[in-house]
């Protein structure tokens, strides 16, 4: 959690939060006051098993000598104990065995000082919240990104002039981006005092970090803006779909949508299972209605979907949630990149969402992971903030966790699995309209969290893919329980969670022409 530092009475991180690096072993400097507080200590955390909810009563009545309670994070439910800093090594061993040898008692640790090893130069950094929040400061050690890695914005138009944002502005690509309102290659904002919703976002994920100027982005990505939404915050299903799949086009690894509305769509779906068949991760907001049920395009098949959390990381109640959500991060005042060249606060699942999509871009900073790879690797190592799995998804994106967790090492801290995964491939050919083919799959893994069908054909054919996972049954074009229906040959589906008590049952199907085709299904733990 953003909140998981115990502070003394001496503070012992600075006030910016910054990333943890070499430790020592807390200690106050001497005063002239009677408290024992004020005199050198060593301190040790006690974590107290929330079957005790007042830690500190708690931890009081195994105390001995000049052992004392400093201070209490209620949250955490722990305790910091302080012991005379002289203390022998038999005492502060015969206090820790003392406490652990209570069933109430979950750990004992030392408490450490933890020294950053960067603290952005960012002026406004220590306005910020979210970045710490997702503990970016901690992946910041081990790198603040790379310009390889591109976002695409769908969105109002972006400022690529602002001084926190020009520099991650992708440059290969024409004034960074293309107008899809409009129809130009010029993707800035047709007014400045009121489209000031994409250079917000812009911001959230790729401001400049550690450049002496304003706030911080999450990470260092490249920035490609794709102009959909008019000043007015609304733009069409058409421009909409055109902007992601150009994004993907150029080579965009993320793209975020902090947009949503209208309901299902093929146009919609099938544009986000095209970037994702180009090797995009899209990212999209869960919806600012409050509601039981996730919007679209966060809705569709194997986009990751972005409920919004407050600063004391509850839900945010303009929060949309339902068991579509992958992740949650911060969204309610969530401070940025504005119009005016200056930095404003604002809140909406539009916010939380590019915190996601930067965390994914630094993680390609330090991995190569494919899109449905880097997808369950994010939800592999959130954070469990203790919120249902309707409106957290796996946990709270971490950038710490993802950047310094091998996504090959089954490590991470969240419910999406362990990063593992194992594939199995079938080959047929269709021979014309109406020609299918079924294969039924047993699953590898007892309890996947994610499995990803995808389906090759050829480029001069329009075959479609339909699934069930439920149902001990072969799929039909009317009797199905997911689908890809694009106008081609490479369909992709994602099932998270799927029921492994019956195998699961794949169906191609020619819709127009003729040929050869693989169909994969990939599970990952």
């Amino acid at each position: 959690m953003a909140d998981n530092t115990n502070v003394t009475r001496r503070s012992f991180l600075t006030a910016t939060g910054a990333a943890a690096g070499s430790v020592a072993l807390v200690g106050v400097s001497a005063g002239e006051s009677d408290d024992p507080w004020n005199s050198d200590r060593s301190e040790y955390i006690v974590g107290v098993s929330n079957v005790e909810d007042d830690p500190q009563q708690h931890v009081e009545q195994y105390l001995q000598g000049q052992e004392q309670v400093g201070s209490v994070q209620e949250r955490l439910n722990t305790a910091v104990v302080g012991l005379p800093a002289d203390a022998p090594e038999s005492v502060r061993k015969q206090f820790v065995d003392r406490l652990e040898s209570r069933d109430t008692i979950k750990y004992v640790e030392q408490n450490v000082e933890l020294q950053a090893q960067l603290v952005p130069n960012d002026p406004r950094f220590g306005d910020q919240y979210a970045d710490q929040q997702v503990n970016a400061p901690e992946a910041w050690d081990t790198t603040t990104g790379d310009a390889g890695v591109t976002i695409g914005v769908v969105d109002q138009g972006v400022k690529y002039d602002h001084p926190d944002l020009d520099g991650n502005i992708d440059r290969s690509v024409s004034n960074g981006g293309r107008d899809f309102v409009d129809d130009d290659g010029d993707p800035y904002p047709d007014s400045l005092n009121e489209e000031i919703h994409g250079t917000h976002v812009a911001g959230i994920a790729a401001a400049e970090v550690n450049n002496g100027n304003g706030v911080t982005g999450i990470g260092n990505s490249s920035v490609i803006a794709g102009r959909a939404l008019s000043e007015r915050g609304s733009g069409s299903t058409a421009d909409i779909a055109d902007a992601i799949t150009w994004a993907a086009n150029e080579g965009a690894d993320v793209i975020n949508l902090s947009l949503g509305g209208g309901g299902y769509t093929n146009t919609m779906q099938n544009a986000v299972t095209y970037a994702a068949n180009q090797g995009a991760l899209v990212v999209a907001a869960a919806g600012n209605d409050g509601s039981g049920s996730v919007s679209y395009p966060a809705a569709y098949g194997g986009v990751l979907a972005v409920s919004a959390l407050d600063p004391d990381e509850s839900l945010a109640s303009y929060s949309n949630y339902g068991p579509k959500i992958d992740l949650a991060a911060p969204g309610t005042n969530v401070l940025s990149t504005w119009t005016a060249d200056d930095y404003e606060s604002i809140s909406g699942t539009s916010m939380a969402t590019p915190v996601v999509a930067g965390v994914a871009g630094l993680t390609l900073a330090q991995w190569e992971l494919s899109n449905a790879e880097l997808r369950n690797h994010l939800k592999a190592t959130a954070v469990d903030i203790g919120l249902s799995d309707r409106q957290q998804g796996a946990g709270r994106v971490d950038a710490a966790n993802a950047v310094n967790t091998d996504p090959g090492s089954g490590g991470g801290g969240g419910g999406g699995g362990g990063g593992d995964s194992t594939s199995s491939s079938v080959s047929g050919s269709l021979r014309g309209r109406g020609d299918s083919n079924c294969w039924s799959f047993s699953y590898e893994y007892s309890n996947p969290s994610q499995v990803v069908i995808e389906l090759d054909g050829p480029g001069n054919a329009d075959f479609d893919l339909y699934a069930n996972t439920s149902t001990n049954a072969c799929p039909t074009t009317s009797s199905y329980e997911f689908r890809s229906w694009t106008t081609g040959s490479q369909e992709s589906i994602t099932i998270d969670n799927p029921d492994t008590s019956v195998d699961l049952n794949v169906l191609a199907y020619a819709y127009s022409g003729r040929g050869d085709l693989t169909v994969t299904v990939t599970e990952y733990k």
